[in-house]
């Protein structure tokens, strides 16, 4: 197998390579100024790794890869629209860019496009690759549809809102490994296994996303931190917070939940302020490492070669120690 490097390379190198129409300017344009942002490009790189360890080609799963990849960023065009987020990777997204409509409509080819991809292969894995494609997409769909649900309610529980990031970002991670497991042939228990590593993994991952939203860098983290907070995004802390709150500290939650218009800067330090008091980080961070055990476990146990269960273990690692 290769370096992980040595697979975001090829992956980059085959974006780079996409040949976008040049008409009309104003659909395609943000397609390829999306893509040229760059990204961990983790989801492709599952793809390809998951196609080596069970003994195919890796080359052969790049435009599974791709497809998966153009997929994410559409959901993201999309969700920075109703996030109304500015940046993206450090950069303006494209609804501040262009606007709105042209971050719909440009994402909605991305879409179509992520299913072009998908679809290139040999007429004897093309079934399974558009059912679990499609499959996955209506997935994450519900999981956005939950997410947004969240925002109008004030309570909701643990095991809610592991369901709906379950839903909105593990399963394409697990889609990810699966797609390349298929390609190479995998048997169906093998393509089940690492889809489950996929899964788990993606758990532990948006936790990760989760805390670094409200204690990353701004600097590294690449877009404003805090924006969970400004949305009232029912993240995994918050829900702790408000389990954890004593009277006073639940009449402030409900304060800067409910305020129209808050400044910024003074609600995400006072709702940051009331989880380093309740000790919320370390919650998450604790169900965070407990997905990550789960996602090394399943690899642990599995029939892969030792230099495979490595690559997936180093990968593991690697996301869980970023910064971005």
């Amino acid at each position: 197998m290769l370096k992980f490097e040595e697979y975001v390379e090829a992956v980059s190198q085959a974006i780079a390579a996409i040949e976008y129409p040049t008409s009309p300017a104003a659909l395609y344009s943000p397609i390829a100024y999306t893509m040229d942002l760059g990204g961990k490009r983790l989801r492709p790189v599952l793809t390809l790794m998951a196609c080596d360890a069970f003994g195919g080609d890796y080359r052969r799963a790049m435009n599974q890869a791709i497809g998966i990849e153009l997929y994410h960023n559409f959901t993201l065009l999309h969700d920075d629209v109703m996030d109304k987020a500015d940046v993206r990777r450090g950069k303006p997204t494209v609804h501040v860019r262009w606007n709105d409509n042209t971050a719909i409509l440009s994402g909605d080819a991305m879409l179509t496009m992520a299913g072009q991809y998908v679809a290139r292969t040999d007429a004897r894995h093309i079934a399974a690759a558009i059912e679990l494609f499609n499959t996955t997409a209506m997935e994450v769909y519900e999981g956005q549809q939950y997410d947004m649900d969240f925002e109008s309610r004030f309570s909701v529980s643990e095991n809610e809102y592991i369901e709906m990031i379950r839903l909105k970002t593990s399963v394409l991670l697990g889609c990810a490994c699966k797609m390349g497991a298929i390609i190479a042939d995998a048997s169906a228990d093998d393509a089940a296994m690492i889809y489950d590593y996929g899964m788990n993994l993606g758990v532990a991952f948006q936790l990760q996303d989760d805390i670094l939203d409200v204690y990353g860098d701004p600097a590294t983290f690449g877009k404003e931190i805090g924006g969970d907070i400004m949305n009232n995004k029912k993240t995994f802390m918050l829900i702790n917070a408000i389990n954890r709150a004593n009277d006073n500290e639940l009449e402030e939650l409900k304060y800067w939940i409910n305020a129209e218009n808050p400044d910024r800067n003074a609600k995400v330090a006072a709702v940051t302020g009331l989880y380093s008091h309740l000790g919320v980080r370390e919650i998450a961070e604790q169900a965070m490492n407990d997905y990550n055990d789960r996602a090394l476990g399943i690899i642990a146990h599995s029939k892969l070669s030792d230099e495979a269960k490595r690559s997936f273990h180093d990968f593991a690692n690697m996301l869980m120690h970023r910064k971005k």
